[in-house]
């Protein structure tokens, strides 16, 4: 079987059910780039498919991979060791304090969101207000996507395929170097997640913000 029959990125006949799969395990993968939004920006060209629902199924699918990765964040606090934790409080309360926004702006933007969720995770944030900025910042991308993609699709979707070597999504027949480009990537992410598990928080943050490392009840915790 052909590797694209797991990866029907470039194929608008896959449907909703085929979107909604793609869309959720694509993000399901923590920092492994899955580009979903080629398969929205293919189907909302033209009028086969209703854009709002395009634009829906998108989102809320994302946005609940997310919140399993989330959720896994959460809970993954209890295996770190507790110098680690000393040294991740001054960014805890930092993303704890701005986590909203933060989630909102990760979700809104094709940054690599997890850098975002993974710490918020890691800092207890309420799970609700994570739920809500994540899904009202993936409506919004994917409203974005829909509709520059349906009225302004040669100037939106040629440029995307350009990026990965093509000139059009049928042309595409070795996948080799997107897949190296996602491992590639989905590599350095993680190495950065790492990192900021390692770093010294109350240095890097006790001079900016000195509020980050005082102590009170929510640090006591």
């Amino acid at each position: 079987m052909d590797l694209w029959d797991f990866l029907p990125f470039f194929s608008s006949e896959v449907g909703y059910l085929g979107l909604a799969l793609v869309s959720f395990f694509g993000s399901l993968i923590p920092f492994v780039p899955i580009p979903s939004f080629i398969l929205l920006i293919t189907m909302s060209v033209g009028d086969q498919f209703n854009l709002h629902i395009l634009a829906l199924i998108a989102a809320i699918t994302a946005t609940v991979a997310k919140q399993i990765i989330f959720a896994i964040s959460y809970g993954g606090r209890r295996i770190i060791s507790e110098k680690t934790k000393q040294r991740m409080k001054p960014f805890q309360k930092l993303v704890k304090k701005y986590g909203a926004g933060a989630a909102f702006f990760a979700a809104a933007t094709p940054i690599p969101d997890d850098l975002v969720y993974v710490p918020l995770g890691l800092a207890k944030y309420n799970p609700l207000r994570f739920f809500i900025a994540t899904l009202t910042g993936k409506i919004v991308l994917c409203y974005v996507i829909v509709i520059l993609s349906h009225y302004l699709s040669g100037p939106v979707v040629d440029p995307i395929f350009e990026m990965f070597g093509i000139s059009e999504p049928e042309d595409l027949e070795d996948p080799t170097p997107i897949i190296l480009g996602i491992v590639i990537f989905g590599v350095a992410m993680t190495s950065v997640v790492v990192l900021l598990l390692r770093m010294d928080w109350n240095r890097i943050l006790g001079s900016i913000l000195p509020w980050t490392i005082e102590d009170d009840d929510e640090n006591q915790k």
